[in-house]
């Protein structure tokens, strides 16, 4: 079968009832295949298929657990299962637009506005999922009683300084060569940093920024990755959610910044964000899972332009930490 087939196959599966009146792919995303749905009710839904079945297992556990322990609006899966061997799910379509293609282009004030829920949406994360150890998080069997979240664990790791020297050299690593003017001071910045030995682990949303938001005209209406989770030292997380969501798109990050933390604040104390946090979420956000340069901005900035960017804000954390 076809992509189209396949999808027409999971929807007579889990709707035999309804009538579908309009398929379109999506293109959003890297990892997933992704087709939005309307029904004849005026409903809608999103089937993905998945490559990797475990990723795709761990992604969905922790969606529906953010749904269930937290307010961070997360769209409802409606269900899962496989056809012909792939990975599928459904899930609930939210009504909006993308917020990536809206972020740089709405008032100053709702800019601010989204940049405090996304402070509290993590904040809100960080208070409702704690694990063992640092590294990736994956699901364990299976939840017992309503808790999607249950089943989530991340006990790799047990040294804080030992998993995050690895990880930041996993990034500097992929960086291209377009990167190679700024790579040993990268390293050297990596070498001289001071750690908090053993921070609690937790939640590191990989890719919590405005491009994976839908925006309802007034406020983010739902998340939409869940996909590739850490466990890490809150600070980490923090400085990359920051970074994404205060620079990526303005020129000026300093209000939204700002009103970032004032949102995290509002649910439970800053934590402690030292200056190599904040060149470790510059350097893994530099390139995507391919080795692609990412394109910052919207309209988004492309070759040189996009790698500049990146260069900048590394000498500029780079600066903050001889400081």
């Amino acid at each position: 079968m076809n992509d189209d087939d396949d999808v027409a196959a999971v929807l007579d599966r889990e709707f035999p009832a309804r009538t579908v009146t309009e398929t379109t792919p999506s293109r959003r995303g890297n990892t997933k295949e992704t087709t939005l749905v309307r029904f004849a009710d005026g409903e809608g839904a999103v089937v993905q298929f998945a490559a990797d079945a475990d990723a795709f297992r761990t992604e969905l556990a922790l969606a529906r657990a953010v749904r269930e322990r937290t307010a961070v609006p997360t769209p409802r899966i409606l269900a899962d299962g496989s056809l012909a061997g792939r990975p599928y799910a459904v899930a609930a379509l939210v009504d909006g637009v993308d917020l990536h293609e809206r972020f740089s282009r709405v008032s100053s004030a709702t800019r601010r506005r989204l940049s405090r829920r996304f402070g509290r949406s993590l904040a809100a994360l960080h208070e409702s999922f704690a694990f063992e150890g640092y590294g990736a998080v994956r699901v364990d069997g299976g939840s017992d009683g309503e808790d999607a979240g249950a089943a989530l664990r991340a006990d790799g790791a047990e040294s804080w300084p030992s998993w995050f020297d690895a990880h930041v050299r996993e990034g500097i690593d992929a960086l291209p060569a377009a990167f190679d003017d700024v790579r040993e001071e990268l390293l050297a910045g990596l070498d001289g940093a001071s750690l908090s030995r053993n921070p609690t682990p937790r939640l590191y949303p990989w890719d919590l920024r405005p491009g994976n938001a839908v925006f309802d005209g007034d406020d983010v209406a739902a998340v939409l990755d869940w996909g590739g989770p850490l466990s890490a030292a809150a600070g980490l997380a923090a400085a990359k959610v920051e970074h994404l969501v205060a620079d990526w798109y303005v020129a000026d990050g300093a209000p939204l910044r700002t009103a970032f933390r004032e949102g995290y604040r509002s649910v439970r104390p800053y934590p402690e964000v030292p200056p190599v946090y904040r060149l470790a979420a510059v350097v893994r956000s530099a390139v995507d899972s391919h080795g692609v340069v990412t394109r910052p901005r919207y309209p988004e900035l492309e070759g040189e332009a996009a790698v500049e960017f990146h260069r900048e804000r590394m000498r500029e954390w780079l600066s903050s930490a001889e400081d």
